[in-house]
């Protein structure tokens, strides 16, 4: 009869001759719950903190620079909306780029509260301005991004219409439809885009949202979350922090 110490003996000695067949085999089964998922691709997103907002415009007329965006007051890829909610009734709210006069700007009524809210296209997971395009002019990048090409667009004013938050315009000089971009020619040379770069408060922010390591993730963690008009489901990746209830 074998003892304890012969059994363990000859145990070790059969692993040992066989250890590396053994071994080959355990490396080639994939540890449970081990199985490693690619990582994300770059995903932008854009942060607005409406509470930093000072109404400047800046950011407008740095976008009318840099996308050679059309002076009249009624082209915008980017604009600032100031709400003025009075003790009673609607709010009142009006372009502070247009240049109307101070007194038709300020309503009669008492004034509650005050502030300004920054709006651009929303770059929509769900967008029905890429929908609607006969053509497919209007599409969206792997990275999120909804562009327009100007080179197939037919001035049909088709994405003009289904757009949802009124930003998109046709371009007086091209005919064809035109709208924030995020400076999607500055992002590839890893610049920020132009209204992000002037802001003096830091209002605006831009990162990737599948980055840990990105300003729109720390932008997500430290502020509370709004998208506009969320009953849509366009999915926006404009997101906003300390928004009023009044905002549409």
């Amino acid at each position: 009869m074998m003892d304890r110490r012969s059994f363990l003996k000859k145990l070790l000695s059969a692993l040992a001759l066989s250890g590396g067949a053994l071994g080959g085999f355990l490396r080639g089964v994939p540890a449970w719950g081990q199985a490693k998922e690619e990582p994300a691709g770059k995903l932008w997103g854009f942060g607005v903190s409406v509470d930093k907002c000072i109404g400047c415009a800046r950011c407008v007329v740095a976008c009318k620079t840099e996308n050679n965006v059309p002076k009249e007051p009624f082209f915008y890829r980017t604009w600032v909306e100031r709400y003025m909610i009075p003790r009673t009734g609607e709010a009142v709210v009006t372009n502070i780029h247009t240049g109307l006069a101070p007194e038709e700007e300020i309503p009669s009524r008492p004034i509650f509260r005050s502030f300004f809210v920054p709006k651009l296209c929303n770059q929509c997971a769900h967008p029905p301005c890429v929908q609607v395009c006969p053509v497919g002019a209007t599409f969206s990048t792997d990275d999120g991004v909804v562009l327009v090409n100007d080179k197939t667009c037919i001035g049909c004013r088709y994405c003009i219409q289904a757009c949802p938050y009124g930003a998109r315009y046709l371009h007086p000089a091209t005919d064809t439809a035109d709208k924030c971009t995020f400076c999607y020619h500055r992002l590839d040379r890893e610049l920020l885009p132009a209204c992000v770069e002037v802001c003096p408060t830091q209002a605006r922010v831009i990162g990737d949202l599948n980055s840990p390591a990105s300003p729109m993730t720390r932008f997500k963690r430290m502020n509370k979350i709004f998208v506009l008009k969320p009953n849509l489901n366009t999915e926006p990746k404009v997101l906003y922090a300390n928004i009023d209830g009044e905002v549409r």
